[in-house]
């Protein structure tokens, strides 16, 4: 609340209507004593005098201008005098929106008609949703293939180097790189599994790449709540709704890979369960790829041996298209004699003999016949992997955004009045009390339940994502959902690995259950208490931070996903001494800020004078305010040039320079104008009240 407080005494308050000059901002309370407190002296003719301040627990303030800046709030010289109390925010930011009924009620219809009517309505939305909802899952499989055209190969490469995997921090970053290529978690882990079941990788390397599968695999529904940027609110919650899933993962090998590098414990846990139970082979389930498979393999169909091929150091391999273009095919495997250049590479000594210079013995030679060629639309095409690939990646990423800009919007149509009542009510409700707390664990199974179904935990976070934005689904409800979702596709990824073959279905398995216990080790670090629910408080930090500047959005993707990846990559392959000088003062730096903070906002008496704000740094350096002056700057810059550009008039003169510069008259600030109504004090004194206003509503958020 804002107000003056004139003494000790009892306040009586009211709208404030003080002329400008006073420097109250509008919208607050002015409060005067109540009149039996009333100081009969008259005051003196000195303008207002400032008195001691009170926070909410009644405590003093020793210093009000000072107590403000480090409540983020601002304040001119003219307006030294005063106080200024912190008001309880009328609306949460966080808080989830009332979807209203535009429509008739039920009973408001005239006539049987008119019901029907909107039955078939309704029944034809929850048809197109399904629709929007089945291309939005085609559309995400069509992009992982895409991918895997553009960098497969390369990703292939990257799996080859061992000497680089021994390195943990590598093999993390490795993994996060090569999960963004393909954009699946699904077929980086299945490259691994590949590599660890020929012998080229043990199981003790591939564990920091599982670990990097499950950070990068939480790009695709960060990307997902950009197309929500349109509108504030709406983006501040599908951000922090997406986010969250990052810093979990982000948190979590924070903590759990030098746990894992220090002590090996989820090795020695999963290789205690793969001897210790008798697995056998098995079928994995189809589920949801038998209603997507028939659209996705008559567009693109994929040989997925290739890239396992490349990882393994298969040469012939390399010169193999990715595009797949037999799709039956029949191998005969026939006992021959064969030449070898000596008799050391015999099969077996007793099946080894020489004719003259020529060294013979008996070896397995498999042909393999083609039968039917595959029908997908890219078949025989004459263009290249990568043509082909960036085609499907354009034309995937035009289908997602399509489909999730009217998928949102149908479920804006579709959850308003009692139905958004009904549904809000069952999505973040808690069970009551005692049993309040197993809400949460409800729906961390419901998550992994979900992604089980669509066997993918893209496809699930990417569809929460939107109803997290237009407030069907709380953050505080999204965070379990995305923690099952974690557990969910690891539940796939064993399943998967018990179809593998007897040979290699022991390693297979156990690097799907590292996968699995490194999960629910997350969980267990950032989940069961409250206190420790630190992603949430991380997410909705950045949400406020990119409903203000949205700009900062595509910032924090390309630094969290590739600028700190491939740093660490770097300083890692530069040599642990090079890790250690820049990464450790890099890291205490940033601990030392990260206190610092905290302190500032719950403690500041603890600091020294000069840490109580960071005021005495430099303003780029602590605030956000001039880097977005500067990308607005360049981006009106780039948008007044395209114009330009489009523009073509007969007259060369008739542009000028009025295009990229600034008219005369329009150099005022924003928010200004002229007015030829208004003095100069009072134009003077309206641009100070929108000023404060503008500090006012900042502070707030």
């Amino acid at each position: 609340m804002l107000g003056f407080l004139m003494g000790s005494s009892s306040p009586r308050c009211g709208p404030a209507r003080l002329p400008p000059e006073t420097g109250l901002i509008g919208g607050g309370k002015l409060c005067r004593p109540s009149p039996e407190h009333t100081d009969p002296t008259p005051p003196q003719k000195m303008g207002p005098r400032l008195e001691p301040i009170q926070d909410r627990n009644g405590r003093q303030m020793e210093n009000g201008s000072n107590e403000l800046k480090q409540r983020g709030v601002s304040m001119a010289a003219a307006q030294s005098t005063v106080a200024l109390i912190e008001e309880e925010a009328s609306e949460d930011p966080w808080d989830l929106p009332e979807l209203k009924d535009s429509g008739t009620p039920w009973s408001g219809e005239q006539n049987t008609g008119g019901k029907v009517l909107r039955v078939l309505v309704s029944v034809g939305k929850l048809l197109l949703l399904l629709c929007f909802l089945y291309m939005f899952i085609c559309s995400l499989d069509i992009l992982s293939s895409a991918f895997q055209l553009v960098g497969g190969k390369a990703a292939g490469d990257i799996f080859q180097d061992n000497s680089v995997l021994a390195n943990p921090l590598a093999g993390l970053v490795i993994g996060v790189l090569v999960t963004l290529l393909v954009q699946s978690s699904s077929t980086s882990s299945s490259i691994v599994v590949s590599m660890v079941s020929s012998g080229l990788l043990t199981v003790q390397l591939a564990v920091p790449i599982i670990m990097g599968t499950n950070i990068g695999t939480s790009v695709t529904n960060t990307l997902v709540a950009m197309t929500q940027a349109g509108d504030r609110s709406t983006f501040r919650r599908a951000f922090a709704g997406a986010t969250v899933h990052d810093f979990f993962n982000w948190l979590s090998v924070l903590v759990l890979l030098p746990l894992e590098v220090a002590t090996g414990y989820l090795y020695i846990i999963t290789k205690l369960i793969i001897d210790s139970f008798n697995i056998q082979s098995g079928e994995a389930p189809a589920l949801l790829n038998v209603i997507t498979d028939p659209l996705t393999e008559a567009i693109i169909q994929l040989d997925q041996s290739v890239i396992s091929g490349i990882a393994t150091g298969d040469p012939e391999a390399r010169n193999r298209s990715l595009i797949k273009t037999w799709c039956k095919t029949f191998t005969n495997t026939t006992l021959m004699n064969v030449t070898v250049p000596g008799p050391e590479n015999c099969t077996s000594p007793s099946l080894c003999w020489e004719d003259g210079n020529l060294t013979y013995t008996l070896k397995n030679v498999s042909e393999t016949y083609n039968i039917e060629k595959c029908k997908h639309l890219f078949v025989g095409v004459a263009l290249s992997d990568l043509a082909v690939g960036l085609i499907l990646l354009a034309l995937s990423l035009l289908v997602l955004c399509s489909c999730l800009i009217l998928i949102v919007k149908l479920l804006n149509s579709m959850l308003r009045g009692q139905v958004a009542m009904v549904i809000k009510k069952i999505l973040n409700t808690d069970f009551p009390f005692p049993f309040g707390w197993v809400t949460g664990y409800i729906a961390i199974l419901v998550g992994a339940g979900m992604t089980f179904i669509v066997q993918s935990s893209s496809v699930f976070t990417s569809a929460i994502t939107p109803l997290v934005g237009i407030g069907v689904i709380s953050i505080e409800r999204a965070y379990p959902l995305s923690l099952g979702a974690n557990i969910g596709t690891t539940t796939t990824a064993i399943l998967a690995a018990m179809a593998s073959p007897g040979e290699t279905l022991g390693n297979a398995l156990q690097i799907a259950l590292v996968h699995f216990l490194f999960n629910i080790s997350g969980i267990i670090l950032w989940y069961p208490i409250p206190f420790t629910r630190i992603p949430i408080r991380l997410a909705k930090g950045l949400g406020n931070i990119t409903a203000s500047y949205r700009w900062f959005a595509g910032v924090y993707i390309l630094a969290c996903f590739f600028v700190l990846p491939l740093g660490i990559f770097a300083l890692s392959m530069a040599g642990w001494e090079a890790l250690v000088g820049v990464g450790v003062p890099l890291v205490v730096l940033l601990v030392v800020a990260a206190v610092i903070n905290v302190l500032q906002r719950r403690r500041p008496g603890w600091l020294p004078a000069l840490l109580r704000s960071w005021d005495f740094l430099p303003l780029w350096a602590h605030s956000l305010e001039p880097w977005d002056r500067v990308v607005t700057v360049l981006a009106a810059k780039c948008c007044c040039c395209c114009k330009c550009c489009q523009v073509a008039p007969d007259d060369p003169e008739e542009l000028g320079d009025e295009c990229c510069t600034e008219p005369e008259g329009k150099t005022q600030e924003a928010g200004t104008y002229d007015n030829p109504s208004m003095s100069e004090e009072e134009e003077e004194a309206e641009r100070v009240r929108k000023m404060e206003l503008k500090i006012l509503n900042s502070s707030r958020l």
